[in-house]
């Protein structure tokens, strides 16, 4: 009873702080592969709005679109993280992010939490833009164009829609699909969109579970607290490779469009997010702008 005494007594302030403010969480595809973990998910974002918080969750789906994929005996090909995107792998996208788009509704919804399911491109909350990239050619070392296909990006956000659910009460689970000026579909990464989402809100906290503890150190020790300048140093100096570049730009692109803190969490560590914002020691790496 006295650990339990003592652990309300540290969450009080962040409790009293937060309430009344808006908080977006992107649940990673590599992150809610276990059943056990995403009814402990469901169950934090159902307290986080117990407590006063607004949470709206944008959910990715790669590792299960991918999945399905080769199921359907369909090779899957990638430029800069990015899967390169036809109309018939759209469709698939699409369908697949819908059916876990709904699962992590019924997920809150048995954990008493009220959640509507929707995408980007009801009520025009994303319009997206087709994203372009080059590559280089290995055999003219040229610089050339690579069609990504029906890849997009979030060219505006309107935030109609959500302001309209939390205010009835409603938890939003948006599944990143968004339509664009020119009547297509688009495909679009999920920690793009969620940081999109995050910045039209004006959230306190944008978080990104994803498979991963956070920022590592070439020691190995996690890095707790970095601002963007921090970030653009530790990718110059090549402490951040790989996948985690566009994870931090994003955070990046967040806290400078309006959001207070973006942090990295570990999504299968049970409780992470109620650990980092609930607790004194934290429990990934925050990315905020210096004072």
């Amino acid at each position: 009873m006295l650990a339990k005494t003592e652990v309300l007594v540290e969450a009080l302030p962040y409790l009293q702080r937060y309430a009344g403010q808006t908080f977006v969480v992107k649940y990673g595809g590599h992150a809610m592969g276990d059943p056990e973990l995403a009814r402990d998910f469901a169950e934090d974002i159902v307290l986080l709005k117990q407590v006063g918080i607004r949470p709206v969750v944008v959910h990715g789906g790669g590792p299960q679109i991918g999945a399905m994929l080769k199921r359907l005996g369909v090779e899957s090909r990638f430029v800069d993280g990015l899967r390169v995107t036809d109309a018939a792998t759209a469709e698939v996208a699409e369908m697949v992010l819908g059916s876990i788009n709904k699962e992590l509704v019924r997920w809150i919804s048995e954990a008493g939490g009220k959640a509507v399911g929707l995408s980007g491109k009801d009520a025009g909350l994303i319009t997206a833009e087709k994203v372009t990239r080059t590559a280089r050619d290995p055999g003219s070392a040229i610089e050339q164009a690579v069609d990504l296909g029906f890849v997009g990006e979030p060219a505006k956000v309107d935030r109609h829609v959500l302001d309209v659910l939390t205010a009835a009460d409603f938890i939003p689970i948006v599944a990143p699909i968004g339509a664009g000026a020119d009547g297509h579909t688009y495909n679009i990464n999920a920690d793009t969109c969620a940081g999109a989402i995050a910045s039209a809100l004006g959230a306190a906290r944008f978080f990104l579970l994803t498979d991963v503890p956070g920022v590592l150190a070439k020691d190995g020790a996690l890095l707790t607290d970095l601002s963007p300048d921090d970030v653009a140093a530790l990718e110059a100096d090549g402490t951040i490779t790989g996948g985690m570049i566009p994870k931090l730009e994003t955070c990046v692109n967040a806290v400078n469009g309006g959001v207070d803190a973006a942090v990295i969490l570990d999504g299968r560590v049970p409780h992470a997010m109620l650990l980092e914002i609930f607790t004194r020691r934290g429990a990934g790496t925050l990315v905020r702008r210096t004072a």
